[in-house]
């Protein structure tokens, strides 16, 4: 029996020792086959290891900025951040240094302002069952400064996560022309509307990386082999549109807004010359950086109208240009038969019999209607319709353009174009048309986009030019048609007598346009009508074209349509005129002694405090940066023409340290920004009101510089309220 179980021991050992055998010979052979052969499920070996080994790092590439013409940003790249809360308590290992959230309701109390959040709604986010969680909208795209108010509450939990976000520094400015651009799923910025999406695939840009071989806790490894990939930056856009001249109009767009509540506004500001675009706005607008969106079209080139009497201009310069306008020839006004339809002059009984010139001053439509159905003719207007390019869109460089349609099917289609109605146009349409009245007869294209520039190698990859379109009239036809729309604004008679300004030769066309009502027919009432106004000044040789058109605007009793409109054209035409150095009416400018320019010292190498001091003296304002003793840099720089009264920037060699902006005109602040290195970035227009970084902090090359402007009076405001609180402090203060 013992000797049985013996001889089974023996057996069941002997079986073990054949099936270990047989899978030892099977692991070894397997290891033979990997040794020889390199490949283990057809995949080599050394690649799988070298993946497991190799660390990449993501090196952050810049999505172009887009600069107005003379160099501002209108939208950037800027740092922001993202807020997360770590709730994790296996996150803390030291528990006097904890770093989750040991207080939610405390950390709600203190952060929820700062993100302008509900206490009790973060309250809720905090006690979540997660390791980590994120704020919303609330918590992303924050900035460096809220940041760092962030960090100084010391909230144990709180952390950031770094990212880039696109700022647009004007906020609602030009905003349907520069549109915006957003992140998408894959973290990508695209642009969504305007310039930002008509050169998306220049501004774009893309990632780099460095890879390395690091042991697994990615440190790299010595003697490992490096590889480089150097980040593609987007290319900078340099656009036609005048910053100054953009902020004339938004001003004066967002006054009319404010007082006349009207449906829309359209402005356009060109220069007749070349067809740059220098301003161009629409209400209703938005805020790029908050895409508070209510109309995801530009109306200057996507929407197509009536444009009413502004139409006339051209039906004018075609019949000069034919040699069949005599503005002495009389007429009877009131009413004009076309078959079985009457056409009336906007009054209904017109003004007797008149002269053809006054017929254009009263923008009489009985006068127009005889210019194209007995002189010129209906065949002969149509080719100027063509020749003028009402057919085609003008091809401006935004997306999104619409084309208009010219109704000459039936004959009192073809009569009433030429006073405008029926046919439909944009207002790029017009603005590209009337370049050939400015131009003396040459037609320009209109173009916002001036360059596009690669940032890295400084090269032009793309640039734009001014480009003849057509000369559908003679300079001689050019010259007369201005003469006569100058009578328009200056005659007793003329509709355009609100559009006069002091000092400057105006010409001009009115324009009230009827809207389509969705039951048939037109809209009524007085404010149903788009008012406008198509202008350029001087009359004599044209700086600058204008186009104005304001939508049902509620309106007093006692005015017109002109009220809105001119108020815009007046105020915008005016100031960008004189921003430009366009002499009034022609006449020499006297300037005192004392504001011509003085060729300025240089202070470099010496001491800061004399230099301030013979400044003074000399009738400049310093403005000394840093704690150092002697002069490093100065800005405007020895040698170069300045106006006494001007700041003149003095850096130190010491600290760079940031000076109390508050007050600084916009230039000014941009020498500060400029000899310090900084990346400015501006809101508003006037006179420097807050900056955020504070008087006296250091500062280092590279920093951004974000300052808020506002009007001279707005500015004088603050500023006395700001002394106000401080003469009311020092009497608080116990006296001695």
């Amino acid at each position: 029996m013992e000797a049985r179980k013996h001889r089974n021991t023996h057996q069941g050992a002997f079986i073990l020792f054949c099936l270990f055998g047989f899978l030892f010979s099977l692991l070894f052979a397997r290891f033979v086959q990997l040794e020889w052969t390199g490949k283990a499920d057809g995949q080599t070996l050394a690649v799988i290891a070298e993946r497991q080994h190799q660390q990449t790092r993501t090196i952050k590439a810049k999505r172009g900025t887009i600069f107005d013409r003379n160099g501002a940003i209108l939208a950037e790249d800027v740092p922001s951040y993202t807020v997360v809360a770590i709730l994790d308590p296996k996150m803390t290992t030291d528990p006097d240094h904890p770093h989750h959230v040991v207080d939610p309701k405390k950390t709600a109390e203190q952060l929820a302002p700062l993100l302008g959040m509900d206490v009790e709604a973060m309250e809720r986010i905090l006690t979540k069952k997660a390791k980590q969680v994120e704020f919303g909208a609330y918590g992303r795209n924050i900035s460096f400064e809220l940041k760092r108010k962030i960090e100084a509450l010391h909230l144990p939990g709180i952390a950031f996560i770094r990212d880039t976000s696109r700022f647009y520094p004007n906020g609602m400015f030009a905003s349907h022309v520069i549109g915006y651009a957003q992140k998408n799923a894959a973290n990508e910025t695209v642009g969504k509307m305007g310039v930002e999406k008509e050169l998306d695939r220049y501004l774009r840009e893309e990632d780099g990386y460095v890879s390395f071989a690091g042991d697994i806790n990615g440190f790299r490894l010595p003697g490992g082999k490096e590889r480089i990939v150097k980040p593609d930056n987007g290319a900078n856009v340099y656009l036609t549109i005048d910053g100054k001249i953009q902020s004339f109009l938004e001003d004066a767009m967002n006054s009319v807004e404010k007082q006349y509540k009207p449906k829309k506004m359209i402005a356009i500001v060109a220069d007749p010359k070349t067809g740059k675009i220098l301003a161009m706005a629409t209400r209703p607008s938005f805020d790029p950086n908050k895409r508070d969106i209510t109309n995801f079209l530009n109306d200057a080139i996507s929407y197509p109208y009536e444009p009413g009497s502004t139409m006339k201009v051209f039906t004018l310069a075609a019949a000069i240009n034919e040699g069949v306008y005599n503005g002495n020839e009389t007429y009877r006004s009131g009413s004009y038969k076309v078959g079985p339809n009457t056409i009336r002059d906007h009054n209904d009984v017109g003004w007797g019999t008149i002269t053809f010139n006054e017929g254009v001053q009263r923008s009489s439509n009985v006068a127009f209607s005889i210019l194209v159905k007995e002189k010129l003719g209906e065949d002969r207007f149509l080719q100027y319709l063509h020749r003028f390019h009402f057919d085609r869109k003008t091809g401006i460089d935004l997306p999104n353009e619409a084309v208009g349609q010219i109704r000459y099917r039936y004959p009192i289609e073809r009569i009433t174009t030429g006073f405008g109605q029926g046919t439909s146009v944009t207002p790029i349409q017009q603005i590209q048309a009337a370049t050939a009245i400015a131009n003396d007869g040459k037609m320009m294209k209109p173009y916002v986009i001036e360059k596009v520039v690669d940032p890295d190698s400084g090269k032009v990859v793309l640039d734009h030019g001014p480009t003849v379109v057509g000369e559908p009239i003679t300079a001689e036809t050019a010259r007369k048609v201005r003469a006569i729309l100058e009578t328009v604004v200056t005659s007793e008679h003329g509709t355009g007598r609100p559009y006069q300004i002091n000092g400057y030769r105006v010409a001009g066309k009115t324009g009230t346009a009827q809207i389509p009502s969705a039951s048939g027919g037109y809209l009524t009432g007085r404010e149903n009508y788009i008012f406008s106004f198509l202008g350029m000044a001087p009359t004599d040789d044209p700086k600058l074209l204008m186009y104005v058109a304001v939508q049902q605007p509620h309106l007093d009793v006692t005015e017109t349509g002109a009220a809105p409109v001119s108020q815009i054209f007046t105020t915008v035409m005016k100031s960008s005129l004189q921003y430009l150095h366009i002499e009034p009416n022609g006449e020499k400018r006297m300037k005192a002694k004392t504001a011509k320019p003085q060729a300025l010292d240089s202070w470099i190498g010496q001491p800061a405090a004399s230099a301030a001091e013979q400044l003074k003296e000399k009738g400049y304002v310093p403005v000394v940066i840093g704690r150092g003793k002697y002069v490093e840099q100065q800005l405007p720089q020895g040698g170069d023409h300045v106006l006494l009264g001007e700041r003149v920037v003095l850096k130190t060699d010491g600290a760079a340290t940031m000076p109390d902006l508050r007050g600084f005109s916009l230039r000014d602040a941009m020498k500060v920004a400029h000899i310090l290195g900084l990346r400015p970035s501006t809101k508003g227009t006037g006179y420097v009101v807050s900056q955020n970084i504070r008087p006296g902090a250091e500062v280092r090359k590279g920093d951004y510089l974000i300052v808020e402007l506002a009007p001279p009076r707005q500015w004088e405001k603050e500023a006395a309220e700001k002394e106000k609180e401080a003469a009311l402090r020092k009497e608080a203060e116990p006296h001695e």
